[in-house]
């Protein structure tokens, strides 16, 4: 089928299938699932995953293709997106075979939903200094510690978790990463509210919880290395809006600021050009990184340049809509207040705006590193986070 004829019964099936409205998060989970299997069952969901795990095995065209069906509904895909963009690739890359068997087909028919369990009160850009643990009891692992801001733990059977399992050597080198069952007992999830009384990131405490060592992603001690497989991941899929749903509802596209603006001012135009170019070149950047991977050319750092551009798009975003809409965009209510609201934000999750300046300028155009006197020490020797 050529892309025309795809992207054609892309449209119709949407049009078929699509929910007219965006349901809720607290009552919409079974509305959600339930679209994910119509939408793995029609074959338009993983459209680039290997086949062999459950995936349609296409390529970034037909992706690109579904994309552009999709731009005018929003898809009940979001409590989906972690999995999507985050951990079944990392399970994909890293992951054993039988791992891939159980978790990637369920989790692109939504079945299961995951999440990512890196970020600690005391651990967040440097997210190395992280202190739960994970001791080795036989063929199982007991985790106890803490995680925060994770995004829909409340909803998640499953969840990737970074752990520390040796304190005699550097911080890096002692993580190991594993699979977890967030519905396992010791496992206790949090809501955290924000005050709009919305509870979009959670915090999680693990209390002897069970691991068995099937479920380590990666060898011991290497957690690092994975973590950096899904951290590249995060940041691609964040910059390209994985599993967030289409444009036709998006508080924060290009379409709804124009419709709250007065597009007969030429000076009014000049900026929303100006906006649409910012999101084009971003648009167009991804691609090619998407295109990259796909043909096994890892993009590396430049995943963060991109995390960083949509973060400061984002940010150009509320500035421009609250100069040409005025303060009342920011009030409850109005269709720009939650993206508004929000922006702050993307300039923090996935990596603040200053770290990945320094990854871009270290990794990619090769300026001297920042001095790190921690590089060498052993984590017990450290005194990090909420470590006395």
């Amino acid at each position: 089928m050529n892309l025309a004829d795809y992207r054609r019964a892309a449209g119709a099936w949407l049009q078929e299938n699509a929910p007219s409205d965006d349901y809720p998060e607290t009552d919409g989970i079974a509305h959600a699932k339930d679209f994910m299997a119509k939408l793995y069952d029609a074959g338009y969901s993983g459209i680039t995953w290997p086949e062999r795990w459950g995936g349609q095995g296409l390529t970034q065209a037909e992706e690109r293709a579904f994309a552009e069906a999709a731009a005018g509904y929003t898809l009940p895909t979001y409590v989906f997106s972690i999995g999507l963009g985050m951990t079944g690739p990392t399970i994909v890359d890293r992951g054993t075979d039988a791992q891939r068997e159980r978790f990637v087909r369920p989790l692109l028919r939504g079945e299961e939903i995951w999440c990512q369990l890196f970020s600690e009160p005391g651990a967040g850009s440097d997210v190395a200094s992280l202190q739960t643990r994970a001791e080795r009891d036989g063929d199982h692992w007991i985790v106890n510690g803490q995680k925060v801001w994770t995004s829909v733990a409340h909803h998640a059977d499953w969840g990737l978790l970074l752990t520390r399992t040796d304190v005699e050597v550097p911080k890096h080198k002692g993580l190991t990463m594993f699979v977890v069952d967030m519905h396992h007992p010791g496992v206790t999830v949090r809501p955290l509210k924000d005050m709009s009384g919305r509870a979009n990131f959670n915090e999680i405490f693990f209390d002897n919880v069970t691991i068995p060592d099937e479920h380590r992603v990666g060898e011991v001690n290497d957690g690092w290395s994975v973590a950096v497989t899904t951290l590249l991941h995060e940041r691609l899929s964040i910059s390209a809006g994985v599993g967030m749903g289409g444009q036709k509802d998006n508080p924060t596209s290009l379409e709804a600021l124009r419709r709250a603006v007065d597009t007969a001012d030429p000076l009014v135009r000049d900026q929303l050009v100006e906006l649409h170019i910012r999101s084009r070149a971003l648009a167009l950047f991804n691609q090619r990184l998407a295109q990259e991977t796909k043909a096994g050319i890892f993009p590396g750092a430049r995943g963060s340049a991109a995390k960083l551009l949509l973060a400061e798009l984002t940010l150009f975003q509320a500035d421009l809509a609250t100069q040409l809409v005025g303060p009342e965009a920011a009030l409850a209510g109005h269709p720009l207040a939650r993206a508004i609201s929000m922006a702050p934000g993307m300039a923090l999750g996935g990596g603040t705006n200053e770290i990945m300046r320094n990854i871009v300028g270290d990794r990619v155009l090769g300026l001297p590193p920042e001095p790190r006197v921690d590089k060498t020490v052993p984590f017990k020797d450290l005194k990090v986070g909420t470590q006395a």
